[in-house]
């Protein structure tokens, strides 16, 4: 690998919401970008909308992280590149309004997208692209995780504990790669108005993904782990003041699906797992 070669950021997820946000933050740095998503269409716009902007070159691979076998073409697309960052970004939510773990249509199917994107991903990027950062002693790899994974967290059940393996698995790499020089960390967000969150209003705790991504990039030498906003830290804090055994009160429950509902102009159930560049509340 070529210390000559432009050191370069790879995004996951990253045809819109947090992922997008990050490609462009990273390309305002001075790095050039590969961005991974599945739709070449949305890719390319965000591509040329990054070259135009930023000047910096873009190079888009197109993968569906839900399936199965995507990551050998993603090794070959990325194997000559320095790679200096890596935001393992992409996720799925099961319903965008909370529902029980049974309730959630297509089951199976469900549980195989999220466990792909959420998890098994992680572990495949973070394989193909830490090889190379170990021998350059350096690199940052930033993982995408949710502030709902705090604790267990009913009717988000599935895609809160996906986003626990996110925050252990940060964890612990950081831990083994530290004085290899290579940072690690996992990023928590709770609002962040993007369409995983069914795009809400933007407020004093509900983010604009550039908004959040350029406050968590100031976070990026805080430790393993960070909420990435001040408001969304405080937000945590108040959120585990709270007894378990009165947020899983049945009335509380209700409560935060009739929430959920309200904010996001749902009104019936949303059928079927919904595939993000990353995102919002119920990140």
């Amino acid at each position: 690998m070529s210390h000559s070669v432009p050191s370069l950021s790879v995004v996951t997820g990253a045809s819109e919401g947090i992922g997008r946000a990050y490609a462009f933050a990273l390309a305002e740095r001075g790095m050039n970008v590969v961005i991974i998503s599945r739709t070449k269409e949305t890719l390319d716009k965000v591509a040329k909308e990054i070259g135009e902007t930023t000047g910096q070159r873009v190079k888009v691979i197109v993968a569906d992280f839900s399936e199965e076998n995507v990551f050998q073409e993603i090794e070959e697309e990325l194997k000559d590149l320095n790679v200096g960052v890596l935001v393992n970004n992409v996720g799925v939510l099961p319903s965008i309004i909370p529902c029980k773990f049974l309730s959630a249509e297509e089951l199976d199917k469900t549980i195989t997208k999220v466990i792909n994107c959420n998890v098994k991903t992680l572990c495949k990027m973070s394989k193909i692209i830490l090889p190379g950062m170990e021998n350059r002693r350096k690199g940052v790899i930033i993982n995408v995780a949710s502030g709902i994974a705090s604790f267990p967290f009913p009717l988000y059940t599935l895609y809160a504990a996906s986003k626990v393996f996110v925050e252990r698995f940060s964890q612990g790499l950081q831990a083994e790669y530290k004085d290899r020089g290579i940072l690690i960390q996992a990023v928590a967000p709770f609002g962040v108005s993007t369409r995983l969150a069914g795009f809400q209003k933007t407020n004093i705790v509900t983010l604009l993904p550039e908004d959040f991504v350029q406050k968590s990039l100031q976070y990026l030498r805080a430790g393993d782990k960070t909420h990435g906003s001040l408001c969304h830290t405080l937000l945590a804090w108040f959120m585990q003041s709270i007894p378990l055994k009165v947020f899983y009160a049945e009335f509380m429950l209700q409560l935060l699906q009739d929430y959920v509902k309200k904010k996001t102009g749902q009104h019936e159930s949303v059928s079927g797992p919904k595939t993000t560049s990353k995102s919002g509340v119920k990140k």
